[in-house]
């Protein structure tokens, strides 16, 4: 069996009415995605499929953590995840997507695979800032050697004299 295959949800033969699947995520199912930031994780997914005559009704529940480089210090950072999805997919002539909930598959299809799908939504619910946390005295829990040499780096800095011409190109009138 393939890391990716627990992922194709067969429809066919399947009675109307809601079905439930529970697959988890791990390592293997994101080194199947080169082209992610996400290299290692951790997630509980629920579907829950409604199956109708001319659709599929896809209910997803993820609950877990990934594993990301933190964007202060780069040192690797737990991100919890967590999140309800939909998607509908239509029977068809051809596949199409006509939006980022519904698609269309051809009608001969027999399954579906959800893991493009599952890969997509969870990087929709990783926060756009991913840094350390505070402990409880307000300081930074990232790696205290990186953040010295940030600030080095911040003091050492000088100021682009292009930068300081652009300052006065507004009081000029």
């Amino acid at each position: 069996m393939k890391p990716l295959d627990s992922f194709i949800i067969p429809f066919r033969g399947l009675k109307p009415g809601i079905h439930r699947y529970d697959v988890q995520i791990d390592k293997s199912f994101f080194e199947h995605f080169e082209q992610g930031e996400i290299r290692e994780g951790e997630i509980s997914v629920h579907i829950d499929l409604e199956k109708d005559d001319r659709m599929l009704l896809f209910q997803f529940t993820i609950n877990g953590e990934v594993s990301l480089p933190c964007d202060r210090c780069t040192e690797p950072i737990t991100i919890p995840i967590r999140g309800k999805e939909r998607l509908i997919v239509k029977f068809g002539d051809e596949f199409l997507e006509l939006d980022e909930e519904i698609q269309i598959i051809p009608e001969s299809e027999t399954q579906f695979d959800t893991s493009p799908f599952l890969y997509e939504y969870i990087h929709l619910l990783l926060p756009m800032k991913r840094v350390h946390a505070e402990d409880d005295q307000g300081n930074s829990s990232c790696n205290p050697d990186m953040l010295a040499k940030l600030n080095e780096l911040l003091q050492n800095r000088t100021q682009d004299p292009r930068w300081e011409k652009l300052k006065d190109v507004g009081r000029k009138t």
